[in-house]
């Protein structure tokens, strides 16, 4: 369940959006998804290296070294949400329009993958610098809302509650698996760190994989658990 603060901080960076000339709720949705993709990259990402750092495992992040973007290389560290969210408007708006955007459009190596086909007509509509400073801002003091919500199933209800302000919601589909459902699909089939697990469903940049879910709640039975998400 949302709290009225976190709805309130939700409700403002919609403003932000119809203020700013996106009027669309699907254009609004569909921005605000890419933006918390590119965010959720850098977390994962920062995860991924202290968990193998503990492990003592081999981390080769996504941002290393350089990264070729069409005809120009720079460096990966400038693809980083918690690197180019301190830039000056100006440079924060070019990084990501001519950066950050093709990076996630391509993210991928497979062309015929899944995550190819859905991404390859994304567009990146944020209109103005000043625009796109003011909804990098909002998202980061949502996440710091999320944060203290680690309990509960807050990036899905989130999810319903940016539906529920599009008239056309209803047609869209059941939109999440709600966690204790999840909970029990996990205890009924009781998955062990060498089983696979065959994930169909494709909302990923919303609503994290319930494979994720499944790992996150088997965790407690196992002191050392390894697990690799791979795109069919």
């Amino acid at each position: 369940m949302l709290t009225g603060e976190l709805k309130n901080r939700i409700n403002s960076l919609w403003e932000i959006f119809w203020t700013g000339g996106i009027t669309n709720p699907l254009d609004v949705v569909e921005q605000m998804t890419y933006l918390m993709f590119i965010r959720d990259l850098d977390d994962t990402d920062n995860l991924r290296a202290k968990e193998s750092a503990m492990l003592g495992l081999p981390h080769k992040s996504i941002f290393a070294d350089e990264v070729k973007i069409g005809d120009r290389t720079i460096p990966g560290n400038q693809l980083k949400w918690s690197v180019f969210h301190d830039f000056p408007a100006g440079k924060m708006y070019a990084t990501v329009q001519e950066w950050v955007f093709p990076f996630i459009k391509t993210l991928h190596g497979d062309k015929s993958s899944a995550y190819a086909k859905y991404m390859d007509d994304a567009i990146f509509k944020i209109p103005t610098p000043l625009m796109l400073d003011k909804i990098v801002t909002a998202l980061d003091g949502i996440y710091e809302q999320m944060a203290q919500m680690q309990d509960s199933d807050t990036r899905g209800d989130i999810y319903e509650y940016l539906l529920s302000k599009i008239a056309t919601a209803g047609v869209n589909g059941q939109f999440r698996t709600p966690r204790h459902i999840i909970r029990m699909m996990v205890e009924l089939m009781q998955p062990r760190p060498d089983d696979v697990i065959c994930e169909i469903k494709t909302p990923y940049l919303i609503n994290r994989f319930p494979v994720c879910r499944t790992i996150e709640v088997r965790q407690s039975d196992y002191h050392s658990f390894a697990g690799v998400l791979e795109d069919a």
